[in-house]
């Protein structure tokens, strides 16, 4: 009873669906057919096919893979976009209905067209065009046409495998049209593209140049040529380059430059480019008003008026007008002119150039006054080596006076109203040639006065060096460019003047004291005059050296080195040198002491004396013998109750010994004969303690106390011969 119930509520579901399947099935439309499927366009695919009856609408899908493009179209044909250039794609279509939509038909194969081409075209002439595009996918060539763009006239085609291409023996600055596709293996033409290009214009003819000479201008014109849109006409020479632009057939190049060959070219341009130039027309301007214009009056009363030669003139008028009113005038083919003068006047000067193209503008305009008279009876006053004083008598008219002096290469000179003037800062030693000139605020200056020659006194000379000869004279060396001058060189110190004179470069003072200071200076002296003294130059002379020195022997490898003072010496240097080496000290007492100093060994001392600023004097040497080596093993013998033999083994060399024995009872002394090394001590009590020092005598009978001495205790028991106990030893005293 429980499952009844639901078992036909199942079943009567399942009738249900099984009734809305059938109806769905019943009303769908039919499935379509494809007649064709073709592509025109590089991202398009159109389909054909028979309409179905019910449908309402299609949806076209085309896929490339895992790529599918759906598109609904409301009958055939239908067109799927949005697809890529040179693919083949699976086409279906489905119908749909206000029931639904069919299953979808059978596919069919299609492949878009090629991409079309992205054209770049450029007129690199006026009668040609480059066209250049990019590669395109799968293409295996291309066709390009070409025609006019208002369709008049022929058009050209050009097959092609390559991604450039130029049309020729096009018309000139006329607009055309370009177009082109690519096509695949199959000889598929793809999709087109189009663009305008303009060829550029020919070059103007006729072309006419009229030169303004007036405002050095240009008037430029030419016959209008075909699809021009603006002309420029360019004025070009070797320095420069002058230019005017206009749409019309005509305009004026301002700006030229006189004196000037100029070529001028006329260019036509359009958005295509310009063209060439046409052949230049050749334009001479005005020639350029002289310069370098100057104006003498040499000699007094004729004026000679030059200037620079122009570039492109044929000759040149000079105009001379003076302040009365009176003009008179040269033409010539040169660039000098000779005019009369007098004296006072102010004449007015101007120079033109000619040529074919006209007169030269004009130029700077010129002004000359003649100059009053000279002075006269001039008489100069030497001052000194640098100044001059001139003094002369007035002379009528002259307002100012100035004076130069000339040496040839620099020109010092002074301005003054009074007669007279004194020229500084002049060379020594140097010969002037001196003018004087007289001026009037009118008339300027006569330049024709005359000279004289006056020559300065001389050069201080400059001290370059002294120096020392092995005679210790001490040699002045200076420089100077005085001509024949005679020098004194003076040494000043506290010990007096010394001097010296030579007409050459280098004088020598003699017996100058040692350890002194100097203050060395040098004069020049001629005919003209004397020197002021050079700058000074110290002089040191080495130190002295000192009168006396002693070496005293202090040990038997330490001697003491003295010496009395040098004047002038601050710090001394003692070497003790010999074939085994030699011992130094530097030090500023008078003395020193020198260690490692090998005994029975003959030495070389020498001594330096230093002076402050470091001038060092070689004193004489001095020859010094060491002191004989201390003899070695000393040892004592009984030789009785009452005797002792004191022997030692000598040193290396020839000596004589003394050996002194010290006790509580006295001191016992003995000597041995050359060549011995021992000697007897006899009446010496036994029974005490001796100190016992054997010691070398040097020549002069001096004993040296600086050996070691041993200590010995002397019994009185045992045997009377044999050896004596050694009790130690005891340092020198």
């Amino acid at each position: 009873m429980d499952g009844g119930p639901k078992k036909g509520l199942v079943l009567i579901g399942f009738s249900l669906f099984y009734v809305k399947m059938v109806a769905s099935a019943e009303t769908a439309p039919e499935i379509p057919t494809i007649d064709q499927a073709y592509s025109k366009i590089s991202n398009s695919i159109t389909v054909e096919w028979a309409t179905v009856p019910g449908a309402t609408s299609y949806l076209l899908t085309a896929q490339d893979g895992d790529t599918v493009i759906e598109t609904t179209v409301a009958n055939s044909p239908g067109t799927v976009t949005g697809l890529k250039a040179a693919t083949l794609y699976q086409i279906t279509v489905r119908s749909i209905s206000a029931a639904g939509r069919s299953q979808a038909s059978p596919p069919k194969q299609a492949k878009t067209v090629l991409a079309a081409p992205v054209l770049e075209a450029s007129s690199p002439s006026s009668d040609s065009i480059l066209v250049q595009w990019g590669a395109v996918y799968m293409a295996t060539g291309f066709s390009v046409s070409i025609m006019r763009a208002n369709g008049l006239g022929r058009m050209w085609k050009e097959n092609t495998t390559n991604t450039t291409l130029t049309f020729t023996s096009l018309d000139a600055g006329t607009l055309y049209t370009i177009k082109a596709y690519a096509w695949n293996a199959n000889g598929t033409p793809g999709d087109d593209s189009t663009c305008n290009q303009r060829t550029g214009p020919r070059a103007p003819a006729d072309i006419q140049v009229s030169l303004d000479s007036g405002a050095l201008a240009a008037s430029v014109s030419w016959a209008p040529t075909e699809g021009a849109s603006n002309y420029t006409a360019l004025a070009r020479s070797a320095s420069s380059r002058r230019s005017c632009s206009t749409a019309a057939s005509g305009c004026t190049i301002a700006g030229l430059r006189c004196g000037t060959e100029y070529l001028i070219s006329v260019a036509a341009s359009n958005d295509a480019g310009s063209s060439s130039s046409a052949a230049a027309v050749a334009l001479t301007t005005v020639a350029c008003a002289p310069g370098g214009v100057t104006i003498q009056e040499d000699p007094p009363g004729h004026l000679s008026v030059s200037w620079s030669n122009v570039d492109l003139g044929d000759y040149y008028v000079a105009f001379v007008k003076s302040d009365d009113g009176l003009e008179v005038h040269c033409n010539t083919s040169l660039t000098r002119c000779a005019f009369p003068s007098e004296c006072g006047f102010t004449y007015f000067i101007s120079v033109f150039a000619y040529n074919r193209a006209g007169q030269s503008p004009l130029g700077e305009v010129f002004n000359y006054t003649t100059a009053p008279c000279c002075p006269s009876d001039i008489n100069p006053v030497l001052v000194s080596s640098d100044r001059v004083e001139m003094v002369w008598s007035p002379v009528r008219g002259a307002e100012l006076y100035e004076t130069r002096a000339a040496d040839g290469l620099n020109v010092v000179q002074c301005n003054d109203t009074a007669p007279a003037c004194t020229l500084s800062a002049l060379e020594c030693d140097t010969k002037y040639n001196v003018t004087v000139y007289s001026f009037s605020e009118a008339r300027g200056s006569n330049t024709s006065c005359a000279s004289r020659f006056v020559t300065t006194a001389p050069c201080s000379p400059e001290i370059q060096s002294l120096s020392k000869d092995a005679l210790s004279a001490t040699h002045v060396h200076w420089t100077s460019r005085n001509r024949g001058a005679t020098y004194t060189v003076t040494a000043r110190g506290q010990e007096g003047l010394f001097r010296c004179s030579s007409s050459g470069r280098t004088c020598a003072l003699g017996g100058l004291p040692c350890g002194s200071l100097f203050s060395v200076t040098a004069v020049a002296e001629t005919q003209a005059g004397r020197s002021l003294p050079s700058y000074s130059v110290p002089l040191e002379t080495v130190p002295c050296c000192p009168a006396g020195l002693t070496v005293t022997q202090v040990t038997q490898s330490v001697v003491n080195v003295s010496w009395t003072v040098g004047t002038g010496a601050l710090t001394y240097v003692t070497v003790l040198a010999s074939r085994t080496g030699q011992s130094q000290c530097h030090t500023h007492q008078n003395h020193c002491l020198l260690g490692c100093v090998t005994c029975g060994v003959n030495y070389t001392v020498a001594l330096k004396a230093i002076s402050a600023t470091g001038l060092t004097a070689d004193c004489a040497y001095q020859r010094y013998a060491s002191s004989v080596c201390c003899p070695l093993g000393v040892k004592l013998y009984r030789l009785g109750p009452h005797g002792i033999r004191v022997d030692w083994r000598a040193a290396r060399g020839s000596a004589s010994y003394s050996s002194d024995l010290h006790g509580s009872k006295g001191v016992f002394t003995c000597s041995p004969r050359a060549g011995l090394s021992f000697c007897d001590v006899t009446g010496i009590p036994c029974g005490d303690v001796y100190t016992v020092m054997v010691s070398p005598v040097a020549e002069t009978g001096l004993k040296l106390t600086f050996c070691p001495k041993k200590i010995y205790s002397v019994t009185c028991s045992g045997s009377t011969l044999g050896m004596v106990i050694y009790r130690g030893k005891r340092n020198a005293e």
